[in-house]
């Protein structure tokens, strides 16, 4: 990206625009243990796979609350455990350190640092796009913005500050976790299959010379 005469980046204007994203897959929520060995099997029939976590937040300074939620996404069906319920299962510590499935996920040094609060793991095969974006020229690197440039969606945030440790989680909430782990996965196979060409982007800002230093 270093190299190339221009960037790719949106407004928050420009954003506020678009569409809202819709998520029209299937939402399993596994909240008891003898659940995860089925949903891990499952997905570690795949190839890739996206991946994020949610915590509750915590208002308070200097408190911070463990993750609450770990969410895999196929193309079409989302997995959301609840690790306030199951714990970090065995299952799960083999699926973070698996070789066979290719996890994306996006800033994941700071998934892996509230997960290790909670379990000792050595993640592996996993793709953050943060790395993978610059490659494409795009400077933005929040999720919600990378997504709006490659497919022309917004992703909705108003679910983020939510607790996701209520005893029952919404339909919106299930919805909001379920999209962040697709997307990222979206993201990926759209990046990874070379179709996205960076010079056409609309989003396409051209750089201009450094002012003159007085």
């Amino acid at each position: 990206m270093e190299n190339t005469p221009f960037h790719i980046a949106i407004t928050k204007e420009q954003l506020s625009k678009l569409p809202p994203v819709e998520f029209a897959g299937a939402i399993t929520v596994v909240s008891e243990p003898e659940d995860v060995a089925a949903a891990v099997e499952f997905l570690r029939s795949q190839d890739v796979v996206g991946f994020d976590t949610e915590t509750k937040p915590n208002f308070k300074k200097g408190m911070t609350n463990k993750v609450s939620l770990i969410q895999v996404s196929t193309e079409d069906h989302s997995y959301l455990f609840r690790l306030n319920k199951i714990g970090f299962t065995p299952e799960l510590k083999e699926f973070m350190e698996c070789d066979d499935v290719v996890k994306v996920g996006l800033s994941l040094k700071d998934d892996f640092h509230v997960l290790h609060r909670i379990a000792e793991f050595e993640p592996r095969n996993f793709i953050d796009l943060q790395e993978v974006v610059k490659r494409f020229s795009i400077s933005d690197l929040s999720l919600q913005k990378i997504y709006a440039i490659l497919f022309g969606h917004r992703i909705s945030k108003s679910q983020r500050l939510t607790n996701w440790e209520a005893s029952t989680l919404t339909p919106s909430q299930m919805v909001y976790a379920s999209i962040d782990a697709w997307a990222c996965l979206r993201i990926y196979r759209l990046l990874h299959s070379r179709t996205f060409i960076p010079e056409e982007s609309p989003y396409k800002i051209i750089a201009t010379e450094a002012p003159e230093q007085a």
